[in-house]
């Protein structure tokens, strides 16, 4: 079954398993710590692997997932970083006749074959997808999260427009990120564009913004100027690379619907820059190689930081070339 997040919410009890995958890593794990809170699993109840683990452990897990719980209670098993190779095992535990625990499988963006088709078609299982917060999706977690039962009477709309333009990649550095805004503001109830600054990340705002939005705009040196920043400053690579899947992200539906974003003023300008010269078929791919790049931050054993240098001082001269192009 394909399900929504609200399917989520009232089917988790009755079903055999479930694979919670997709870009978004910190849905994912949102999503898979509230399969554990409402299935009331206790710990002496909950096994928990690595895909990398499945041959080995296969039969240690099989035992764990098709017998009863000691302690009585419902029991789950957890399988984290799936993959289509990992199809097979997964299939054999997800439909034994034998299965007593609920199986929980986590997985990066999968291609719509193998693993997914094994969730999305049969009985008895789901497939929930967890993609990057987009514009609507990510005002409404905005106004949820700052909202009157947090103390929050008021969110400017400066203060707004600089929140949708700087969060959305990672639902959990997003709640995180709106947790600490409401702590920030308690005493006077109002949310505006100077508190969202000093509230944001480690990371330099004015930095993230040069990079993402010179990036995009084929501004190459400035594009490599504001990386050195980030990183210096500590930015996390992973955290780069979910900001840009978010940013084209946007920058996709932005040149889909030929309509400019709701965004910051101080980045506008770059921004329908970049409409102008990305059309939608290279947006695509560059979303399919941020993907990769992702992957290969967790699996190739290269320094992360070389990689995204790499991929951004390519991006930028594609921009650029993109920007000359249409210019003739």
């Amino acid at each position: 079954m394909k399900w929504k997040e609200s399917d989520f919410n009232s089917g988790i009890s009755n079903i055999n398993a479930v694979l919670i995958y997709g870009p978004d890593a910190g849905l994912v794990d949102e999503l898979c710590d509230k399969a554990i809170e409402k299935l009331e699993i206790e710990k002496d109840n909950l096994l928990a692997v690595d895909a990398n683990e499945l041959r080995e452990k296969q039969d240690a897990i099989f035992a764990e997932s098709c017998s009863p719980s000691m302690f009585g209670g419902r029991k789950a098993v957890i399988i984290s970083g799936a993959g289509d190779s990992d199809t097979k095992i997964i299939s054999d535990l997800v439909t034994s006749a034998s299965l007593c625990a609920t199986v929980i499988v986590t997985a990066g963006d999968l291609r719509p074959a193998s693993l997914r088709k094994l969730f999305e078609d049969g009985a008895n299982i789901a497939a929930i997808a967890c993609y990057s917060d987009d514009t609507k999706t990510l005002e409404a977690l905005i106004h949820k999260e700052l909202s009157a039962a947090s103390g929050i009477r008021q969110v400017t709309p400066d203060a707004m427009s600089y929140m949708l333009s700087h969060m959305g990649g990672d639902r959990g550095i997003t709640r995180s990120f709106l947790q600490k805004i409401a702590i920030y503001v308690s005493d006077k109830h109002v949310v505006d564009l100077e508190d969202v600054e000093k509230c944001l990340p480690d990371t330099s705002a004015t930095s993230a913004d040069d990079y993402m939005y010179s990036l995009t705009a084929g501004h190459i040196n400035q594009t490599m100027i504001a990386l050195d920043r980030l990183l210096y400053g500590g930015a996390d690579a992973n955290m780069l690379i979910r900001m840009l899947y978010n940013h084209f992200t946007r920058l996709l539906t932005a040149v889909v619907d030929g309509q400019l974003p709701k965004l910051f003023w101080k980045v506008a300008d770059k921004f329908n820059m970049a409409m102008k010269i990305w059309p939608q078929d290279e947006i695509v791919n560059v979303l399919s190689k941020l993907n990769d790049l992702e992957k290969m931050c967790r699996t190739s054993g290269m320094q992360p930081e070389i990689l995204i240098r790499d991929f951004s001082l390519k991006l930028s001269v594609r921009a650029a070339k993109l920007s000359l192009k249409r210019r003739k």
